[in-house]
């Protein structure tokens, strides 16, 4: 059978979904507790104030994860960049290429607006997801461990999604 991968752009319906999710990504890195977010906040800060997007990722019309982004701006390349909060796949969609899926999505998201880089920070005790953020290309940045795709790596990313 072949299974169907979709992306959508979030809307105010979906806020108790973000906010689900993002209650799943807290368990996972053992941050439950540091979830003060309401959906009532997602809707202001993200569909009334624009401060940030969320795409999900639709596996055979079920919602298997998300990338929640915004746009920073790096003064040394003079344009914006997009900037990776949060990517969240669900358990059980984990190991169908969905996670990398969202990230070509956003590297396509990212070219198709002209954005000169891709980053994101990951816990330094995640090793799977190091892994398999390392084996996309990305380049781990000092302490924090902040990853950046960009140039030739971030455009063939955004190839063939």
């Amino acid at each position: 059978m072949q299974h169907q991968l979709s992306f959508r752009f979030a809307d105010p319906d979906d806020c108790e979904t973000i906010l689900s999710l993002v209650k799943e990504l807290a368990k996972y890195e053992n941050l439950e507790n540091e979830v003060v977010a309401t959906p009532e906040l997602f809707n202001e800060w993200i569909f009334e104030k624009k401060k940030a997007e969320v795409i999900f990722a639709e596996y055979d019309g079920e919602t298997a994860g998300m990338a929640l982004f915004f746009h920073n701006f790096s003064t040394f390349l003079g344009r914006a960049g997009i900037y990776l909060e949060d990517l969240y796949v669900r358990p059980e969609f984990r190991k169908k290429g969905i996670g990398k899926a969202l990230l070509k999505k956003l590297a396509a998201i990212a070219v198709e607006r002209g954005c000169g880089r891709l980053e994101w920070w990951c816990l330094d005790w995640n090793k799977p997801s190091i892994d398999f953020y390392r084996s996309l290309g990305a380049v781990p940045m000092d302490e924090w461990t902040t990853y950046r795709i960009t140039g030739d790596t971030l455009i063939e990313m955004a190839k063939d999604i």
